[in-house]
């Protein structure tokens, strides 16, 4: 599991795609959700996420189950019903955030005392005591696997009753519920594949508060999918917590796959089969996928990206360190030499390809040798972009129970400088190498800063902004890039 791969998390220090350092704010994340209203639903939901890709799916998942309930969303809290908020517990600013929010809700909560709160996700796990019985500041607390179970436990508030459900399961995928989408641009969609994660990294939260790894049925995704592009969505990511490790063989969690039948061995679809499967079923979709772990990265997965044009040469590969001991106490199952290794594969097979990095400055014990290994790894790969964090220790995870955060805080946001300021020269070195060249962009809608122009982005996962033409939304179009700034490349129609 990567410490915060794909996950755009609040407060987290970003060097995006384009070299362009970046703080993502809280503006960014927490909007209230929104979908198309159904007809005869009387009751109002106000649901806002926090935190990963998968979050924003599992609300998505929320939705289409309260939508079945006689709820429509809302973005106006004081006339909702019911107001969820869909937790993050990767790192501690996330939760003070959602701990702010909740203060909100109860405030209009005393205006509106009919409205019920809960609370979903990851925080939900970890804090369900504390929100229902020590502070009392919400009345359902509903863990990652329980969502099936709102019906009932909104029916347990209803008789005045707090509620309940953060039983991790061993099976929920929601395979066969249709997520409702919330706040779509009409042209991308998140499709999650796996759910749980069993690499059990020392810094990470994640195993205890999503279970453990298992994978859905391939058919369910294929169908997930169809209905997707027939309802014209042009670019699928296939979402989990450590999506290259998927791994179907009937149902079950991962790690009783040495306890299968042969046939079920034999039959099994890894992911490389899947990702073949749905870039051969529909040709004309994009795929992407986030995020992978390098200890299970396979060399068929790159073989097939390779062969397919509507996979996107991009591949987020979170390292973490540098540093086979640092690694080695992360419990990081490769080594430097082994990621190395996988790096050189990509660049062989898929030349063009652009490589992201996760990066921990200040993990327990790391020396300035230590420090010097991940600087010096950062200049051998050279990095497209990147998402770079100091250490923050987490309650729960091996790591805080078994190891000293003894790194001052000063060295920690010192190296961490060191490695954004080494990461943007790289970044931007590599944007500026696109200009001259033709690219196929995706338009995703209007650029921020100009109703006259189109932004998308390419297959490496670079956003591009051209002048508006008689191109549409969710058109795939050819740009010749003249020019680039540190977070964006500028072209024209070819």
């Amino acid at each position: 599991m990567s410490y915060l791969s794909f996950f755009g998390y609040i407060f987290a220090i970003q060097q995006n795609n384009m070299g362009n350092e970046k703080v993502i704010i809280e503006k960014n994340q927490g909007q209230a959700l929104l979908t198309e209203k159904k007809e005869g639903n009387a009751k109002k939901v106000y649901l806002e996420s926090y935190g990963c890709s998968m979050n924003l799916n599992d609300s998505e998942i929320v939705a289409s189950i309260l939508s079945e309930e006689g709820y429509n969303t809302t973005h106006l809290m004081e006339e909702a019903d019911l107001v969820l908020v869909n937790t993050c517990s990767i790192r501690e600013k996330a939760e003070q955030t959602v701990r702010k929010r909740l203060e909100k809700y109860n405030a209009v909560k005393r205006i509106n005392p009919t409205m019920k709160v809960g609370v979903l996700g990851c925080m939900a796990e970890r804090l369900k005591a504390k929100f229902l019985e020590e502070e009392k500041i919400v009345d359902l607390v509903v863990g990652p696997d329980a969502y099936r179970d709102l019906p009932n436990l909104l029916a347990e508030v209803d008789s005045g009753r707090d509620a309940v459900n953060v039983i991790l399961s061993k099976e929920e995928t929601y395979g066969d519920v249709s997520p409702v989408r919330l706040n779509s641009n009409g042209v991308s969609a998140f499709v999650s594949i796996t759910r749980g994660c069993d690499n059990m990294c020392t810094f990470c939260v994640v195993p205890f508060t999503r279970g453990r790894e298992r994978s859905r049925d391939p058919k369910s995704i294929i169908e997930e999918i169809r209905d997707l592009v027939n309802k014209n969505y042009k670019e699928i990511t296939l979402l989990g917590q450590n999506v290259d490790s998927y791994l179907w063989y009937g149902g079950g969690l991962k790690k009783d796959f040495k306890n299968a039948s042969e046939i079920a061995k034999a039959t099994a679809v890894d992911f490389a089969q899947l990702l073949d499967m749905s870039a051969k079923e529909f040709p004309n979709t994009r795929f992407r996928f986030s995020t992978s772990n390098p200890q299970d990265m396979s060399v068929d997965v790159i073989h097939v990206m390779a062969k397919h044009k509507n996979i996107c040469k991009y591949l987020h590969l979170p390292v973490q360190s540098g540093s086979t001991s640092v690694l080695k106490r992360m419990n990081r199952q490769h080594t430097r030499e082994e990621y190395i290794e996988l790096i050189d594969t990509v660049r062989e097979l898929i030349p063009e390809c652009s490589i992201s990095q996760d990066m921990i400055a200040g993990f327990c014990g790391e020396t300035e040798e230590e420090h010097q290994e991940t600087l010096s790894l950062l200049e051998y790969v050279k990095y497209d972009f990147g998402f770079m964090y100091a250490y923050s220790e987490r309650p729960g995870t091996p790591a805080e129970k078994r190891m000293e955060d003894d790194v001052p805080l000063a060295t920690k946001k010192r190296r961490l400088a060191e490695i954004i300021e080494l990461q943007r020269k790289h970044g931007h070195s590599k944007i500026k190498q696109f200009v001259g060249q033709t690219v196929e962009v995706l338009i995703e809608g209007s650029s921020k800063k100009s109703d006259a122009h189109w932004k998308g982005r390419n297959t490496q996962n670079a956003t591009v902004i051209f002048p508006k033409g008689d191109e549409k939304v969710g058109d795939f179009v050819n740009i010749y890039i003249e020019d680039c700034t540190s977070a964006t490349l500028l072209g024209k129609r070819k």
